[in-house]
């Protein structure tokens, strides 16, 4: 038991409990605990007076911003009758809020009964904001770090301009760390929603898509059109565009319906737009929805400096993308030109190929061409100008046109070098060159071929005859243009079943493995060749060699026929070929005969039924596609398998033609003579048909034959 106070003590306490800067409150027990004393401290902190808070609930210094789990557990530690200290919002008599630190301790009589409490209030209002401060200090932080970091991670995805899914993951991170929605839509001739940065601008029927087009200055002014406004550059962005009101504008109702399908919701929301800038015109939009239905204005400042970076970051590598794929295309589109067209010479069994390095700008110094310079004579030429760039290009074409000029004066391989030398040292040529000329002059008396060749600085060619290889390493000189004499010549006769085969370095030339061996690789391939023809000859060279070329390729086979030969039979030709051709009008003829061509040498029926289909198959990538396209065939064993690959990756369709309606037939054609599908293939497509083997008459009614 506690000894009482003496009298003098106990007036002590009270004066000391009453002048303290501590803040006293002495609450009953009974249900509510009401008050029943209170210090001056409290009065001072509070601005309730002892007279004005006696008899009322603590509860009195609750207000619209109290937590109520405080209170609860407050009242749960009385009930309970265990000392508790909570921190608390509290108003004071006037209103004014304060972070109150409660202490609440039990006191009990002498009987041990808990029949009042005392409560120590201390107001924290400072301490409680500086750690306010101190937190959104941190959050501040953390959100410039975090932001930070999703600049730095979308720079690591737009790394990789090839990734399919390129902006759906750029997207599906802004959603995990910073919005609730994120979309993208590029301009490609329309505006389209895009999972990648596409390196075409070319327009696709079949892809849904809304066009935005700027009306005429004397047509009636619609709604304004914010968003198409932001695409043309007559606003600065961004914009914010409600998605639980009516949209104004063609663009703006298409973009609203858009981001709709896609939240999945039609609550309050507010699009935010951006955007998405090149260097000379918008190339689209990045729309993102912030959490909470928030607008531009209740955006932080670092969602305000973070997501127009982020679509900057975008038109940046747009740009460059389709820069890229615009200079790709001009310089391949130069390459070819100046390449020649499939050649079909009398009596000889030709087949040329050429591929650009798929590491550089497809565009380089290599080339061939195949001229008869009359009826007689047929000139074989295949060079090398050093270099991977346009420069090399146009090197590359106009010595091309010497020779060309030289060959159809005199047919003699050495006099044409000779004058070639002469020529381009006095044109300057800035860059070095390497080429090989060979003339084949028909026999008078028989079914054979004489070759003369002259080299300028070329690897030797091949000829291949009854598993012997002869290199013609001779009438070797100095490189074009580097001359100062007289040029040798050599010469060898071709006898029929004989192959040619002229190339350029890439054919044979790996970083692993050093020239010589890959001579020697060449070599041996040669010596099986046996009976093929030509496009056989070249796609076994190909599939060989040059599976993974580091270097342009350039090939020319020429096979002397042999009639008698071929017929009794011999090593069969490899079942696959392809070709490159460009995408012309030209090209349609040239697949045909390709096919008709390889089915002769398979000896594969229905030749018919797939030059039809080969023809729709090269129409439609001539018509629909852009780039360069590939011709590829296989004997799958039941029937003759046609690939044709182009840049445009929409897919083909069949549609019912009508009156008015101009095509609608070709694949309609193609689904009655084969099986056919098509699938993804780089940056465009590739379209498949396996023509069934009978004949053409059978194959269109759909029946077999009789």
């Amino acid at each position: 038991m506690v000894n009482p106070l003496p009298d003098d003590l106990t007036a002590v306490r009270d004066r000391a409990l009453r002048a303290t800067d501590v803040s006293f409150v002495l609450t009953s027990s009974a249900p509510g605990s009401p008050v029943v004393w209170v210090n001056d401290a409290f009065t001072r902190t509070t601005g309730w007076t002892l007279d004005e808070i006696v008899g009322q609930r603590p509860s009195v210094l609750h207000g619209p911003g109290t937590d109520p789990a405080a209170g609860r557990r407050l009242a749960q530690a009385v009930a309970a009758g265990r000392d508790v200290t909570e921190t608390i919002l509290n108003y004071r008599k006037d209103g004014t809020p304060f972070w109150n630190q409660v202490s609440l301790s039990p006191v009990a009589d002498d009987d041990g009964v808990v029949r009042h409490w005392v409560g120590i209030q201390v107001d924290v209002t400072d301490r409680v904001e500086h750690a306010g401060g101190l937190e959104r200090s941190v959050a501040q932080e953390r959100r410039a770090r975090r932001g930070l970091a999703v600049v730095a991670h979308v720079s690591q995805i737009l790394g990789d301009a090839e990734d399919p899914h390129l902006l759906r993951e750029v997207a599906s991170l802004l959603e995990q760390d910073l919005v609730e929605l994120a979309a993208y839509f590029l301009d490609e001739g329309g505006l389209r929603a895009v999972h990648r940065i596409s390196a075409s601008v070319a327009e696709s029927r079949s892809t849904r898509r809304h066009r935005a087009h700027r009306p005429h200055d004397d047509a009636p002014r619609p709604a304004p059109d914010l968003v198409q406004h932001l695409l043309e550059g007559a606003v600065d962005g961004p914009i914010e565009v409600p998605l639980d009101a009516p949209a104004e504008g063609e663009t703006t109702t298409w973009l609203v319906e858009q981001v709709r399908e896609r939240l999945g919701r039609q609550d309050r929301a507010v699009a935010v737009v951006h955007a998405i800038p090149g260097r000379r015109r918008t190339l689209g939009l990045q729309v993102t929805v912030p959490h909470g239905g928030r607008g531009l204005a209740e955006l932080d400042e670092h969602e305000r400096l973070v997501l127009p970076l982020i679509a900057r970051r975008i038109g940046t590598v747009t740009d460059n993308v389709r820069l890229y794929a615009r200079e790709h295309r001009l310089a391949e589109t130069l390459q070819r030109a100046m390449l020649p067209q499939q050649a079909e010479v009398r009596d000889l069994d030709v087949w040329t190929y050429y591929a650009p390095s798929s590491g550089h700008a497809q565009v380089g110094g290599d080339w061939y061409d195949v001229l008869e310079p009359d009826a007689d004579h047929v000139a074989l030429v295949v060079g090398d100008v050093v270099g991977h760039d346009v420069e090399a290009a146009a090197a590359m074409g106009q010595l091309r046109s010497v020779v060309r000029s030289y060959v159809f004066g005199t047919p003699e391989p050495a006099e044409v070098l000779r004058r070639v030398d002469q020529l381009v040292a006095g044109m300057h040529v800035p860059r070095p060159a390497s080429l090989v000329l060979v003339t084949l002059r028909r026999d008078e008396d028989g079914p054979g071929w004489t070759a003369s060749y002259s080299r300028a600085g070329h690897l030797p060619p091949l000829v291949a005859r009854d598993g012997q290889v002869l290199r013609l390493d001779g009438a070797s000189g100095p490189l074009v243009g580097f001359g100062t004499g007289e040029r040798s010549e050599c010469s060898v006769r071709l006898e029929p079943g004989d192959v040619l085969v002229l190339y350029t370095d890439g054919l044979i030339e790996r970083r692993d493995r050093r020239m010589r061996d890959g001579l020697e690789a060449l070599v041996e391939t040669a010596a099986g060749f046996g009976r093929q023809d030509a496009a056989g000859v070249g796609e076994e060279l190909l599939s060989r060699l040059a599976d993974s070329p580091e270097d342009d390729v350039a090939v020319v086979v020429v096979r002397v026929p042999d009639p008698r030969g071929d017929r009794a039979g011999g090593t069969p030709s490899p079942r696959r070929r392809r070709w490159t051709l460009p995408s012309e009008p030209a090209s349609i003829g040239r697949a045909r005969q390709a096919v008709l061509r390889t089915c002769a040498a398979w000896d594969v029926p229905g030749g018919s039924s797939a030059e039809l289909v080969v023809s729709e198959l090269v129409a439609n990538a001539v018509l629909h596609g852009w780039g360069h396209l590939e011709l590829r065939l296989q004997d799958t064993g039941d029937g003759l398998r046609i690939e044709v690959e182009d840049a445009n990756p929409t897919p083909p369709v069949t549609t019912d033609g009508h009156v008015g309606r101009v095509g609608g037939y070709g694949m309609r054609i193609v689904e009655r003579l084969a099986d056919w599908g098509w699938r993804p293939a780089g940056s465009g497509k590739l379209v498949w048909a396996r023509v069934r083997p009978l004949p053409l008459t059978a194959a269109i009614r759909g029946r077999p034959a009789d």
